[in-house]
């Protein structure tokens, strides 16, 4: 699949590996991949994410994601739920925080020492992807195919992150970046 995206979404791919890199994390995750589109320039993401006003902001998605890593990943859609239920997500982070530390409750997908470095960067030598990013590179296909397009570029995978549920499309919709804006943006 790799070899049918552009060159801006091979720039993200790697861009989001270096910041996988960078954070120490086990794993390439959709957050890496996000800030990744949030880094590129010149590019059909980077165009979408400008006109949306969200080029300007990335220091608020980075601190979004930091919250909700700290809330231990739950989403704003698992929250509501739980909160339905009588549970206050916020209330316990506090309480375990109080007893345990600050974002104890954060997987930073920080490596385990106990492992070797073979067993972290899997058996290529690569750093591998998570599931959810994996998922979202696969969406990105899609996309790519349902608007008739060729090849896979940054647009893609900037409209992928906008559809699967969870933390990244939480963010990019408090930043009123959604599919169908995205679309429009684009012109299409």
């Amino acid at each position: 699949m790799f070899e049918r995206f552009t060159q801006g979404a091979r720039d993200a791919v790697e861009g989001a590996v270096a910041h996988s890199e960078r954070a120490g994390a086990a794993t390439v995750t959709d957050e890496h991949l996000l800030l990744a589109l949030l880094d590129a320039e010149g590019t059909k993401a980077a165009f979408v994410l400008d006109a949306l006003g969200v080029a300007g902001r990335r220091d608020a998605v980075a601190a979004a994601l930091a919250d909700a890593r700290r809330r231990g990943g739950v989403s704003q859609a698992d929250e509501a739920a739980l909160a339905e239920l009588g549970i206050d997500v916020g209330a316990i982070v506090s309480r375990v925080e109080q007893a345990h530390g600050a974002g104890v409750l954060a997987h930073s997908g920080a490596p385990d020492a106990r492992r070797g470095k073979r067993r972290l960067l899997g058996l290529t030598g690569h750093r591998p992807f998570a599931r959810e990013s994996k998922r979202v590179l696969e969406q990105a296909l899609r996309v790519a195919l349902g608007r008739g397009d060729r090849s896979i570029g940054d647009e893609h995978l900037l409209l992928a992150l906008t559809v699967r549920p969870g933390v990244v499309q939480d963010v990019l919709r408090a930043q009123g970046v959604s599919y169908a804006a995205a679309v429009r943006v684009l012109g299409e």
